[in-house]
């Protein structure tokens, strides 16, 4: 069993890195043959890990979690400064540079929240209130697959949403 991690530590060793970022040591070999955390070899060949590894992997899992591709998340830690620790104002840029497409996934969450229920508008004819929401499917002249989620509530036609 490694040593634990300590707070002093400058770089870590792949089982202390694991351990302390509660993932596991395949995921963080495939993180790094992914090129979104970068390791070094001691003299023993070993990995070593840079401390800011953890904050790298944290937004790695965190991005994961709410459904960020991994590319998306290799362009932005793309950004961070690889000759320093990033500071304060690296991560506060980096975090700008999400807000937008973060903001579309909680607009699209909510409303597949809002209106799963009912209808996603994909013109199946299915629900017995789609003829209410979309007679003789009115939405498929609009394209393939859940119209009204791709277009917004209120982008439906008045007599697609039985208005």
């Amino acid at each position: 069993m490694p040593r634990a991690a300590s707070w002093r530590d400058k770089e870590f060793s792949i089982g202390q890195l694991a351990a302390r970022s509660g993932t596991a040591v395949t995921a963080l070999r495939f993180y790094e043959a992914e090129g979104l955390i970068t390791s070094t070899r001691n003299g023993g060949n070993q990995r070593r890990y840079p401390r800011d590894a953890l904050r790298r992997i944290a937004l790695i899992r965190v991005g994961q979690r709410v459904g960020i591709p991994l590319a998306t998340i290799r362009e932005a830690l793309a950004y961070l400064p690889e000759d320093r620790v990033p500071n304060r104002k690296d991560w506060a840029l980096l975090a700008d540079s999400w807000r937008a497409e973060l903001d579309e996934r909680i607009t699209a969450l909510q409303q597949l929240r809002d209106q799963f229920t009912d209808c996603v508008g994909c013109g199946c004819l299915s629900i017995d209130r789609c003829a209410m929401a979309n007679p003789r499917d009115e939405l498929g002249r609009h394209g393939t697959g859940p119209q009204r989620l791709r277009q917004g509530p209120t982008a439906a036609p008045a007599s697609a949403t039985g208005r």
